[in-house]
């Protein structure tokens, strides 16, 4: 057995699926959480409950009733407390022209965002945050916050479960299977990022050379 791998089935036994809801609570909602493995979590414990470990059923709804939870107490604690951060006119980061583009961003994007952010780690922390920020319609948020959060818990746990039925000896390909799992979820963080620069680039030159 590998050796992340088995540390990680090994103190997914240890905590239990109250453990696993915690780390899902966190992840989702808490801006301490941000580093904490989600995916990598759902898909081993979901290989787990193959073994007969866990309930698949009891991962996959207690799981995203957390991961839903969690996402809640972001929204309202970037709603709260958001605006007071971001109150900081000469701050680079916390500035109140955020606000306001996320507000646009939200009014306008809101729903994907939420659910595309749920496969993408580091950025599921904080996009409810902002979507409290931005002051994005509960309802609506709410709406997406429970589509994308079934969705997430559901497609990676389940894919655990299904590979730990059907392949044998999977512990064999569980590093290689993390990893991948890995690379996929930086995929959207990482276009978005060389998106912006692009953006930011053009922009840049545009000012640099108003004539052309």
């Amino acid at each position: 057995m590998d050796l992340f791998g088995g540390v990680l089935e090994d103190t997914l036994v240890k905590i239990g699926l109250l453990g696993a809801y915690f780390i899902l609570f966190a992840e989702s909602g808490l801006l301490i959480g941000f580093f904490l493995p989600g995916d990598s979590l759902l898909f081993t414990a979901g290989l787990l409950a193959s073994r007969g470990y866990f309930s698949i059923w009891a991962l996959i709804i207690g799981g995203a009733i957390a991961a839903i939870i969690g996402n809640q107490v972001g929204y309202h604690f970037g709603r709260k407390f958001g605006p007071r951060i971001f109150n900081k006119e000469e701050s680079f980061l916390f500035h109140k022209d955020h606000i306001i583009r996320a507000e646009k961003f939200y009014e306008k994007y809101g729903g994907v965002a939420l659910i595309i952010s749920r496969f993408t780690p580091i950025i599921r922390t904080f996009i409810p945050i902002l979507a409290g920020v931005g002051k994005m319609n509960y309802r609506r948020f709410l709406v997406y916050n429970i589509i994308g959060g079934i969705l997430w818990v559901f497609s990676v746990s389940f894919a655990g479960f299904f590979l730990g039925r059907i392949v044998p000896d999977i512990d064999r390909y569980i590093l290689p299977i993390i990893a991948i799992i890995i690379i996929l979820s930086a995929i959207t963080p990482t276009w978005g990022f060389l998106q912006h620069r692009k953006s930011r680039r053009a922009s840049a030159s545009a000012k640099s050379d108003p004539g052309r």
